[in-house]
């Protein structure tokens, strides 16, 4: 084992393949992209997605990372690091943070570019240890002081020294006036409808300005575990639907043919078949929120799939998730979907069960990896989990 002359971000511990530096920023940032596309974010998520390693360029994180996976050996390297020792005490993501605040910072004579450079340095800088505390409790305001850290601890400018011009381009590209204008224009939506009490008003956008930063926070967590987690597991992106785009004629065709095979037995299934049109009928509608009244015994369970698939398809949404009070019911409901949606010979599970009651021996390792985000078309989970995620 020799030492590396790459700029790397991980190392595979099966085979010692090293990922590079560039790689993972730049396939961080096309799937936080994504995930950020959800609410017109798609190039703020790409920024954050290339700068939160960014830090990683610097000597001191190449020299601790080669000494961890063994690419520097103690009795050999003279630049050898007792990694174990540094591990966690090595700041590789207030530089990328630096970068984008001070970027963002230039645009805007009323503060435009510093609150939007703040929501997306605070994101970078807080991607390993969960969003600091921008003010203290103390009243120090700890989110100038991680932007003002000193350079011989952040290493900002060696990293700028260093780092891929690919992805410095991108960077620059990316951190624009256009960006300025397009998370203003977000911003600006979220704050629309505000109560008339200016007090409560403002306490209510910040409420919601804190919920909008952290989505994007909760994309960049997603987007970096994601990539590191297939690097080191190659066999897992086979397994995730990220990419896909969710084809619902095939469990609708699999429930339209479940359904057509009840027989009418009584007046109790006729009525059971009139709530299921109905449903059916109302799923064209738009957006919103809808309530079904019926009494057990009612079909509710087929006839809230019925509409909630065509709903789906006709909307072109990613994800159908039951919230239901009891797990011995959630378990019921999924059970009787997955009867008549899942078949033996689909590659990916449509069906989700993410609750407390769960066995380990119900769970296989593809089930596990569907739960860390959810990554399956129907999801059924309490209230406690639902708020949780």
């Amino acid at each position: 084992m020799k030492k590396s002359t790459k700029i790397i971000a991980h190392v595979r511990s099966s085979d010692l393949e090293e990922q590079t530096l560039e790689q993972h920023l730049s396939e961080v940032s096309l799937i936080v992209g994504r995930y950020a596309s959800k609410i017109g974010m798609e190039k703020a998520g790409q920024l954050l997605g290339l700068m939160h390693d960014f830090g990683k360029y610097s000597q001191q994180f190449q020299t601790y990372i080669q000494s961890a996976t063994g690419l520097l050996d103690s009795d050999i390297d003279d630049d050898w690091v007792d990694s174990k020792a540094l591990k966690g005490k090595i700041d590789h993501s207030s530089a990328g943070a630096q970068w984008v605040w001070k970027e963002l910072s230039k645009y805007g004579s009323g503060g435009q570019g510093k609150l939007c450079g703040q929501i997306l340095a605070l994101c970078i800088a807080s991607h390993h240890s969960g969003l600091i505390d921008c003010l203290a409790p103390d009243g120090m305001d700890g989110f100038i002081k991680r932007m003002y850290k000193n350079d011989d601890r952040t290493n900002l400018n060696e990293c700028l020294q260093k780092a891929d011009q690919v992805i410095l381009d991108r960077a620059c590209k990316l951190a624009d006036k256009n960006l300025i204008i397009s998370m203003l224009e977000q911003i600006k939506q979220i704050f629309q409808h505000m109560q008339t009490n200016q007090e409560l008003s403002n306490k209510i956008k910040a409420f919601y300005l804190g919920f909008w930063t952290r989505f994007l926070f909760s994309c960049l967590i997603d987007g970096d575990r994601i990539n590191s987690a297939d690097f080191e597991n190659p066999h897992y992106p086979s397994i995730r639907s990220n990419d896909d785009q969710i084809c619902w004629d095939i469990p609708i065709e699999r429930l339209e043919s479940f359904l057509s095979t009840l027989q009418i037995r009584n007046h109790v299934d006729i009525v059971r078949r009139d709530i299921s049109d109905h449903c059916k009928t109302k799923a064209t509608n738009a957006q919103g929120i809808y309530s079904l009244t019926v009494p057990t015994g009612g079909g509710k369970t087929y006839a809230s799939l019925r509409f909630a698939l065509h709903h789906a398809k006709k909307h072109q949404l990613d994800r159908i998730i039951y919230v239901i009070p009891y797990t011995s019911i959630i378990e019921q409901n999924a059970e009787a979907i997955r009867k008549v949606i899942e078949h033996n010979d689909d590659n990916k599970p449509w069906v989700l069960e993410h609750h407390s009651n769960l066995e380990p021996q119900q769970q296989t390792w593809r089930s596990k990896l569907v739960s860390e985000n959810w990554d399956a078309p129907i999801v059924l989970t309490t209230m406690v989990q639902f708020l949780e995620a």
